[in-house]
């Protein structure tokens, strides 16, 4: 069964991989037998230090995902430096925070082309290549918030959402062509995102109330996930969102 999970010969991209969640994916693929290259706009020499510690290739790409004018570029650099693209996870993303009623033109605008337009035609570009090879997985990273409201972040939940949305939608055209896409809705994972969080007694608190598993996640609970939605294990699962929540949404 081992086998099924395995990465061996595999290369894969991973957006926004400098620490956190995106970190923890990219080790895990290496770990697993994939070559990696991580695309973001800061320096993830620890990242490339992880994936080189695994024997696994490591390629860095110098990339801002706030637009799409890098998209083309950087999955021409994944191939050039990888040899081919297997597995593409779409981590890269901001949110933005502030009252509903005064929420700027500018912070929607910032949290939907990062969290949702960018991954869009980032997933478009892989997918014309994994298509002519025939197989591919693509795994995009979604939210609680694809399934909640949640306060104070209007535009990232409305890109979440999206996230599913888009994510069904490219299933359902590629799963013919022998592409999976699937995504992961982290719950509370413990990143430097998250430290304010937890750093509020009451709010930490609360949260740690709802969650049936009673502690925090942290990002290598994601990166099981990823693993298992990048291997051949996940060859008849396309269109889901799979949320790592510790029961959160069970709740």
């Amino acid at each position: 069964m081992a086998i099924s999970f395995s990465l061996e010969g595999k290369s894969a991209l991973v957006t926004g991989a400098n620490t956190g969640i995106g970190q923890a994916i990219a080790v895990a693929l290496a770990q697993a037998g994939a070559d990696v290259a991580v695309a973001g706009r800061s320096e993830p020499t620890e990242t490339l230090d992880l994936i080189a510690q695994t024997g696994r290739k490591a390629v860095n790409i110098k990339a801002d995902f706030s637009s799409i004018e890098p998209v083309q570029r950087v999955i021409e650099e994944a191939v050039a430096g990888l040899g081919k693209l297997d597995v593409l996870v779409n981590n890269a993303g901001i949110i933005r925070r502030d009252d509903l009623l005064q929420f700027s033109e500018e912070d929607w605008d910032a949290v939907m082309d990062t969290n949702l337009k960018t991954l869009f035609f980032l997933s478009q570009a892989a997918a014309k290549g994994m298509v002519e090879q025939g197989c591919g997985k693509i795994v995009n990273i979604a939210s609680l918030l694809t399934f909640q409201g949640g306060i104070r972040v209007p535009s990232y939940a409305a890109a979440k959402s999206g996230v599913s949305g888009v994510t069904k939608a490219m299933a359902n055209e590629l799963a013919p062509r022998g592409v999976q896409v699937n995504a992961i809705a982290p719950g509370y994972i413990s990143t430097n995102n998250t430290a304010a969080l937890q750093g509020d007694e009451t709010r930490n608190r609360q949260i740690l109330e709802r969650i049936p598993t009673g502690r925090w996640g942290n990002p290598d609970d994601i990166a099981g996930a990823a693993v298992f939605l990048a291997s051949p294990a996940s060859n008849y699962v396309t269109g889901h969102v799979l949320a790592v929540d510790g029961g959160w949404l069970a709740r």
